[in-house]
């Protein structure tokens, strides 16, 4: 067969693959019909749960949507997603915890009240119609060490405004955290440079 033929050939097998993959592309935009704020769970051990929270962020203002942040456990160490959104974007609503690292604090009642501090601000996020998308940035953590109550977290989500969005960032969560979002996605673990010895770099880690 010549390279002509065979060009042809291989032509029409992706045009016929392109259209078949369109026709269910279009049937399933077809069949998704509900309009409403949607709810996203961005877990797993990998790097870029909050990076990609903070990539939604940018989308939402790219539209002139308001936007919330609630950031648990960060906020000793400054972070370019901080230091933009407090010089740049200054009516996004942006609150931390403040206390850095549980494992570096080693102070479960200080943690506690930290966090049932931190989740008031997130509480007026949820019940604001005014915001169209509400990010709280590890707050998984929170739920997996009985910082805060799972039922309040997880009746909060499920009463917020219905035009709302919500992602929820950090490593595990629970199951009943997982039902009540419309989305998960889990970051994989395949390879870290900090395992292999490389700092954690400014504008890419932090």
């Amino acid at each position: 067969m010549s390279t002509d033929a065979n060009d042809t050939r291989k032509d029409g097998k992706h045009k016929r693959a392109m259209e078949k993959q369109k026709t269910k592309v279009d049937a399933n935009i077809e069949a998704a019909n509900i309009e409403r704020g949607v709810s996203v769970l961005l877990t797993g051990n990998g790097k870029g749960k909050s990076s990609s929270a903070f990539g939604m962020v940018m989308r939402a203002l790219g539209y002139g949507q308001r936007v919330g942040v609630v950031q648990f456990i960060k906020g000793v160490q400054l972070s370019g997603e901080e230091i933009y959104l407090r010089d740049r974007c200054p009516d996004v609503y942006f609150y931390q915890m403040g206390t850095g690292f549980t494992w570096n604090t080693q102070d479960r009642s200080g943690d506690i009240a930290a966090a049932k501090t931190t989740w008031q601000h997130a509480l007026t996020l949820l019940s604001d119609p005014s915001y169209d998308l509400v990010v709280l940035d590890e707050l998984t953590y929170m739920l997996a060490y009985d910082y805060l109550d799972k039922e309040a977290v997880i009746e909060a989500i499920n009463n917020r405004p219905v035009e709302q969005s919500l992602v929820v960032t950090g490593r595990g969560g629970g199951s009943e955290l997982r039902d009540a979002v419309d989305t998960v996605s889990e970051v994989k673990d395949i390879k870290h440079g900090f395992t292999a010895g490389l700092k954690a770099r400014k504008g890419v880690d932090f």
